[in-house]
């Protein structure tokens, strides 16, 4: 019998940990719920590009090291609701075939096909509102010319999580798209998910709650009964569920398997960390003699038959943000002109799956954590991404437009996936199929670490999906368990 006050503790509250509290608490699950970070302020500071972007304001300040040693700051963030209060919005599906391995990009499979995910698809898109918008006069004009109907371009309408209202904000409607919305216009984890259980008695949400490590049963360190946290405090459930992200979870849990002595024992153990995916990413805009008028922009994804592992989107940006996209030898007296007659692109690519890639925790407070990618090590995404770019430059060419480009690197953690992969082998993953880490007890993963592939569009809408079918499966567990308790009481009784 479980007699801590919860029955589950979820560590974050981004995508899959909100979505996986949801899911818990409206089964009748208590749950405690842990967040690193705060609640962000809805003074208008998060659309403020000044203190966003220039200043980086609400961006982590923990340091990380590249694989040569070099210091680095990845864009990550730590606050209630986690990356999704900063996000795009934009919530594509996977298609069927991003489900199955394709050897000739290097890519795995899942565990399972496509249609098992496609209730809780369903559902997370019912929990955010996700909509379409129609194509805006500039954008629709840059189309027509660039990826004209019946070439190898097609276009059509991105799913959204933005409020239909917001079109009547504009400050609201120019920055969405990497700002947290002060009037709560976007759905993310906390507006759609988390303030739905506000008057739930069984969700406990505590922030400032830093996880340092996870606790094992005294005589079995291969279940997991309980996290510690940095400032000491413990707290203890029978099921403890990982959502702080592909770059923390993985830390978590290697530190625990380290300390614990169990790496012998868990067959998947060399993989922590591994198969680290980012999406190969390219900031392009558009520069011509027009001015540009729309207001979301972010409305149409774009992709091209001939590079099945990539897909353009517009960026949300206005011309204050373009102008600070184009190249820095350019003036700031040009640069801003420029950005009032720009649109914005986001290309990306799908990288396959390389063991070399990936995330790395010493566990002493004085070294910090490693990210090692090179995305040599994928060269069948690189080689694409390189054609992808170079098309999509003279598809805009060809309607007039200059195409200045500029790489994403390495800070650029938006898209994090990969590090602890789910799948049926326990050699070859860290997770099954159900979301249990292999060979633990009590120990699951409901965050983007488990995606075995992240797909040529963005990963959050599959992350809550996932989390989402984890925590149902969790709770018809719990539900049977209780069942059986219930019943074995009752025939002591008789």
């Amino acid at each position: 019998m479980n007699t801590t006050p919860f029955d589950a503790i979820v560590v974050g509250s981004g995508a899959g940990g909100a979505a996986a509290a949801w899911r818990l608490v409206s089964a009748g699950v208590r749950v405690l719920l842990l967040e690193k970070g705060s609640y962000l302020p809805t003074d208008g500071s998060t659309l403020d590009v000044e203190r966003v972007v220039r200043q980086g304001e609400f961006l982590s300040h923990e340091p990380w090291m590249d694989g040569h040693g070099n210091s680095i700051r990845p864009e990550e963030h730590f606050n209630v609701g986690g990356k999704t209060k900063w996000y795009g919005a934009a919530l594509l599906r996977f298609s069927r075939g991003e489900f199955e391995s394709d050897a000739a990009h290097d890519c795995r499979g899942w565990p399972f096909d496509a249609e098992i995910l496609e209730p809780y698809y369903a559902e997370a898109e019912r929990l955010l509102g996700v909509r379409t918008f129609e194509c805006e006069p500039d954008l629709a004009r840059i189309l027509r010319r660039a990826a004209p109907a019946g070439r190898a371009w097609a276009t059509e309408p991105l799913p959204l999580g933005l409020a239909p209202g917001i079109l009547a904000e504009p400050n609201e409607a120019m920055h969405f798209d990497g700002f947290a919305s002060a009037r709560g216009l976007k759905a993310e984890a906390e507006q759609s998910l988390l303030r739905r259980l506000e008057q739930d008695e069984r969700l406990t949400l505590v922030t400032n709650a830093e996880v340092r490590t996870l606790i094992g049963h005294r005589d079995s360190p291969e279940t997991v009964v309980g996290v510690r946290l940095a400032d000491g405090r413990e707290f203890r459930a029978p099921r403890v569920l990982l959502a702080a992200g592909a770059l923390h979870s993985p830390r978590l849990l290697a530190r625990y398997v380290r300390v614990s002595g169990i790496s012998g024992e868990l067959p998947g153990a060399r993989l922590i960390g591994r198969f680290l995916k980012l999406h190969l990413l390219t900031a392009m805009i558009a520069v011509s003699r027009r001015r540009v008028s729309d207001l979301l922009r972010k409305t149409m994804l774009i992709t091209n038959e001939c590079y099945p592992h990539s897909s353009v989107q517009p960026l949300g940006f206005d011309a204050e943000l373009i102008a600070s996209l184009v190249p820095k030898q350019i003036p700031r007296f040009i640069s801003q002109p420029v950005g009032s007659r720009a649109y914005g692109f986001f290309l990306q690519t799908e990288e396959g799956s390389s063991s070399a890639n990936r995330v790395q925790d010493y566990g002493a407070d004085d070294v910090p954590p490693v990210l090692d990618y090179d995305e040599a090590r994928v060269p069948a995404a690189r080689s694409e991404h390189r054609a992808f770019t170079r098309g999509f430059q003279l598809a805009l060419a060809r309607a007039g437009l200059l195409g200045l480009t500029q790489r994403i690197g390495l800070n650029g953690t938006a898209h994090a996936c990969g590090t602890l992969i789910c799948g049926s082998d326990p050699a070859e993953s860290v997770v099954n199929a159900q979301g249990r880490v292999h060979g633990m007890r009590g120990l699951y993963v409901v965050d983007g670490s488990v995606l075995p592939r992240i797909s040529r569009v963005n990963p959050a809408l599959t992350i809550y999906a996932w989390a989402l079918r984890t925590a149902d499966l969790l709770a018809r567990e719990l539900r049977a368990g209780a069942a059986a308790d219930a019943a074995l009481e009752v025939s002591h009784a008789g």
